[in-house]
């Protein structure tokens, strides 16, 4: 095991909520923290309805990080519509490019890796949506197979496959080419729903799931099939990532307010877990600059950029 420690955190300005404020003492590899400091914000793990954790966070989170371009939804509180930003920066700072509104929450979204117009967003109402910047009318496709509210959708980084990969409430990972009207295949094996699902960017065909079954998951295009399942946390698993510079090291982040890294060689034990964040981890990224530089963002209110000293490639 590692050692790693935080170098410091960003914490989001909210005039509804305190602002918790992280500690600067370096963390000690692998220590135990007390199951009561982990209270996910949306109740136990083990239910088996639906979770509505957007619903249920923390009073003021707001309802996405914000990125470029932006999915949202207008009334988090509530089920509505939602609106996809287009955000564009200039001298001044960023603007509004364009708007294009949706009939339910938009939950993620993810640009072609072959055309800088076009860009697919998943929402809760099952589809996903197929949207061209250049033109202000509607979405160019949708596509509706879920049946649950669709939480995940990534591009592949191989520019030579026009391949998009979603995951759903519905507890199935769809694989979809955006020229054809229908999905190409449908992974199963998790357990709950699924929170992220991502492409390595290193092996072709290759992308991985996080649940809230509390597992990782590699799967493989072209078996079809999964070919590593690795029980990652005692909780829900919200987020993963891989690393730009290691095919076989990839991170997720989980109710239990943990990060954890992952050796796909030997998934017996994490190669590093890191702690800090005191509610669930919404979002974990490996910094594509630096091969042991990570952020996150919690429930928490605050974004914490992480380095892990002494990570083997």
């Amino acid at each position: 095991m590692e050692d790693a420690y935080w170098p410091g955190s960003l914490s989001l300005f909210l005039k509804s909520a305190p602002i918790p404020q992280p500690s600067d003492t370096p963390l000690s590899p692998m220590p135990t923290l007390p199951e009561e400091e982990c209270v996910s914000p949306y109740g136990p793990s083990d239910r088996s309805d639906p979770p509505q954790h957007l619903e249920n966070r923390p009073q003021g989170h707001p309802s996405a990080c914000s990125f470029v371009p932006v999915p949202r939804r207008q009334h988090p509180a509530v089920r509505g519509c939602g609106t996809l930003l287009i955000l564009d920066q200039d001298e001044s700072g960023l603007r509004i490019f364009r708007s294009f509104d949706w009939n339910d929450g938009l939950f993620d979204v993810t640009w072609s890796e072959n055309n800088e117009h076009v860009l697919v967003t998943c929402s809760g109402d099952g589809s996903l949506q197929l949207w061209d910047t250049a033109k202000p009318t509607g979405p160019l496709q949708v596509y509706k197979e879920h049946t649950q509210e669709v939480y995940s959708v990534d591009w592949s980084q191989t520019r030579g496959e026009h391949l998009v990969v979603s995951g759903s409430w519905d507890q199935t990972v769809k694989l979809w080419d955006p020229n054809v009207g229908k999905s190409l295949c449908t992974f199963r094996g998790h357990e709950s729903v699924i929170y992220s699902t991502i492409w390595s960017p290193h092996i072709p065909g290759c992308f991985a799931s996080a649940s809230g079954d509390q597992t990782l998951r590699i799967w493989d295009v072209k078996a079809a099939g999964v070919r590593i399942v690795v029980p990652a946390h005692q909780a829900e698993v919200l987020s993963c990532d891989w690393c730009k510079y290691n095919e076989n090291l990839l991170v997720t982040g989980a109710v239990d307010c943990s990060l954890r890294g992952w050796d796909l060689r030997n998934v017996r034990q994490p190669v590093f877990e890191l702690l800090g964040h005191t509610y669930a981890i919404r979002r974990v990224k490996f910094s594509p600059f630096h091969s042991s530089v990570l952020a996150s963002c919690s429930y928490d209110f605050t974004v914490r950029w992480l380095t892990v000293l002494g990570m083997k490639r």
